[in-house]
């Protein structure tokens, strides 16, 4: 049976765990937020960049640059992004998962793999999953140059044909207790989606709160712009940054997702820790109690006898 003694090492110990788990949690919550400025500050500029791809890629016909290539998805690059440290609760092991059902998805085709983070890079290869890249302390400083690396890679990879296409699985970071597997297509760019957009626009009637599609949607056609500049020098640069930008987007949502998922972690362990501290100093005073009844009880008999 445990003693006194037993009960204070194990409160002492308990509560300096939660020191630890209190003090992480303020970090984290610290860098939760200089993480969460630069997602809101990337996302309207990298959103506006596809669209603007999409929207000029919808008005040519021919291939303008190798990075717009559609071929039929034979060999695919899954970007694998985790976090290069733990204690972030479920935050690795869900995009994991995530990554293992999508490879088993498409385990017709050939799928090569660049891990971000050493998490997702050391569970994979103990899977036996081989890389053909990898980056490490990724999240813990996002910036733009690691993502043009990155970039950069996957480009090579792309424009020389020894992939077709390229995905992206990651945590999206929506709030503080909310995080969403994504496994998002980088490339190619779909400009069929800009084209059912602009062709298919919906009107709201705002007195019925119905969406109607407009009646001469079907006979629509795309407004054609006239481009300053050649429009193999546009795209040139317009393709470029805009997997620059995504790439930069995607590596700030999955590092906000991360602090937020170890912020939301160690709150719960602090919680924790608490809960077991008080459970523990209950059941110390319920054994120190039977331990002075026992002495009085001793000390009245001894008493008692003495009188008798």
């Amino acid at each position: 049976m445990p003693t006194l003694i037993d009960y204070r090492r194990r409160i002492r110990s308990v509560k300096s765990t939660q020191q630890i788990t209190r003090a992480m949690k303020f970090v984290a919550a610290a860098k939760l937020r200089r993480a969460q400025e630069g997602v809101y500050a990337a996302r309207p500029y990298a959103h506006e960049i596809l669209r603007v791809l999409r929207s000029a890629a919808a008005r040519v016909e021919e291939q303008v640059h190798p990075l717009l290539a559609r071929r039929e998805e034979k060999t695919i690059l899954a970007l694998v992004m985790t976090s290069d440290r733990g204690l972030c609760g479920a935050f690795n092991s869900n995009v994991i998962r995530h990554a293992v059902e999508f490879l088993r998805a498409h385990r017709e085709q050939r799928v090569d793999i660049i891990a971000i983070g050493r998490k997702g890079r050391d569970t994979l290869r103990r899977r036996g999953y081989k890389f053909v890249g990898e980056y490490l302390d990724v999240s813990a400083h996002v910036d733009f140059s690691k993502a043009k690396e990155v970039a950069s890679q996957v480009a090579e990879m792309y424009a020389s044909e020894k992939v077709d296409a390229v995905y992206a699985i990651y945590n999206e970071f929506k709030s503080v207790l909310v995080q969403k597997l994504c496994a998002e297509k980088l490339l190619p760019i779909d400009p069929a989606l800009v084209r059912e957009r602009e062709m298919a626009e919906e009107l709201v009637d705002f007195n019925t709160g119905r969406t109607e599609q407009q009646e001469t949607a079907a006979g629509k056609s795309l407004v054609d712009y006239i481009y300053e500049q050649p429009i193999a020098e546009l795209f040139a640069g317009l393709v470029p940054r805009y997997l620059e930008s995504e790439t930069l987007r995607i590596l700030l949502e999955s590092a906000a997702a991360e602090h937020a998922a170890r912020m939301t972690a160690m709150d719960s362990a602090t919680r924790n820790a608490k809960d077991l501290i008080d459970r523990l100093t209950l059941e110390m005073n319920k054994i120190r109690q039977a331990g002075i009844t026992k002495e009085l009880i001793e000390i009245v008999s001894g008493a008692a006898s003495a009188t008798s």
